[in-house]
């Protein structure tokens, strides 16, 4: 595997990449390596041969904009997530 090297980054571009890690529950090295795959898949059309394509490229905030848009209405049926976590823990 080869190592890159990039030199004199201003700190505004830094930091953004930071936020967007976290964002992305990644580290700057994960964020930046997925950045980088999906430079290339776009100029390529896809994966490389045997690569996986990177995951989670969806932020969480696009996600539950999904999902509001998918379920326009509350769950009002069914057990509550807080006493399922509650029975499974209390069950150990």
């Amino acid at each position: 595997m080869v190592n890159l090297s990039i030199k004199n980054v201003p700190e505004p571009v830094v930091e953004e990449l930071r936020r967007r890690a976290a964002r992305n529950h990644r580290s700057l090295q994960g964020e930046l390596m997925a950045l980088i795959c999906r430079a290339v898949e776009g100029a390529t059309g896809g994966a490389s041969a045997g690569e996986a394509p990177p995951q989670g490229t969806r932020s969480i905030e696009q996600i539950a904009a999904e999902h509001r848009a998918r379920y326009k209405e509350p769950f009002t049926q069914g057990p509550r997530a807080v006493d399922l976590v509650r029975s499974a823990r209390d069950a150990r």
